[in-house]
């Protein structure tokens, strides 16, 4: 498991503009919203949830966050909802981790109507590291002229004190024409790591990573610039008993990110974890 984890703001050329994050839930009607993407779908008796045969359960609300449905506006075509289903697996799922998929949903704001969806394999399997929160990041991505693209995030992260262990993973989705496509497929954007006593003393490190749209394309699609910024923090008592901060020296890496007619490939250093 890596260390190294990082934070990540987005931006576009000349633009420098952060990403924007699903801070409200904009599913409204939920259950219309289930029954017209999955008209084969049971409600629950309590109305919280939908089952699709066999045993493959589809919570409406946060109540079972970060597990329940997550729905966005997407504010570069405002016709459209952004909607992330999590598909979990109830036979295979236990209190100590989750099995499933996430399918992605372009809906018509209007009617309901599913114009394109497309299903994630695996995505909400979890463990020993927690997800904590799913969410859409509909920062401007404008990959060329008439492809616009939007983000899905994952935040992941471990309950121990001595190790602790965060990251957001990052997956970027291209809608041209009638097709999504998954067109970066897990960077790390955000999170902490390191390894301590416990007490006081420890070395942690963290990074900051910035995207900018680059002018210079490959296959039809813009370069993404990444920046990336690494920091060290090494903690120990001084003479008195104080827990006190030594931080290290920042040290920073550009990248060139390139399409290749498929998917933006990355340096392996900045790969997330698999779920």
């Amino acid at each position: 498991m890596r260390i190294l984890l990082r934070t990540l703001f987005l931006g576009l050329v000349a633009a420098g503009l952060s990403p924007a994050l699903a801070i409200a839930d904009d599913c409204g009607d939920a259950a219309a919203l289930v029954q017209q993407a999955y008209p084969k779908a049971q409600k629950s008796a309590d109305g919280a949830s939908f089952t699709l045969e066999p045993h493959i359960s589809i919570a409406l609300t946060d109540s079972d966050a970060p597990f329940g449905l997550v729905c966005k506006i997407w504010p570069a075509r405002d016709d459209l909802l952004l909607v992330a289903v999590p598909l979990t697996d109830s036979a295979q799922s236990r209190d100590d981790g989750h099995v499933g998929d996430i399918e992605l949903l372009v809906v018509d704001r209007n009617s309901l109507e599913v114009r394109q969806r497309l299903l994630q394999p695996g995505l909400i399997t979890d463990d020993a590291i927690d997800i904590r929160k799913i969410e859409f990041d509909t920062g401007r991505y404008r990959l060329a002229p008439n492809v616009g693209a939007f983000g899905l995030r994952i935040e992941m992260a471990n309950r121990s004190q001595p190790n602790p262990f965060r990251e957001t993973d990052l997956r970027l989705y291209a809608l041209a024409g009638d097709a999504l496509r998954l067109v970066l497929d897990g960077i790390d954007v955000a999170g902490f790591g390191g390894e301590g006593d416990g007490s006081c003393a420890g070395s942690f490190q963290s990074s900051q990573v910035s995207l900018a749209m680059s002018p210079a394309s490959h296959h039809g699609y813009h370069d993404i610039t990444v920046v990336e910024r690494v920091d060290m923090d090494n903690w120990s008592a001084d003479e008195n008993g104080e827990c006190q901060s030594h931080p290290g020296k920042s040290v920073k890496r550009t990248y060139r990110l390139r399409y290749d007619g498929s998917r933006y490939q990355f340096p392996e250093g900045l790969k997330a974890l698999e779920p």
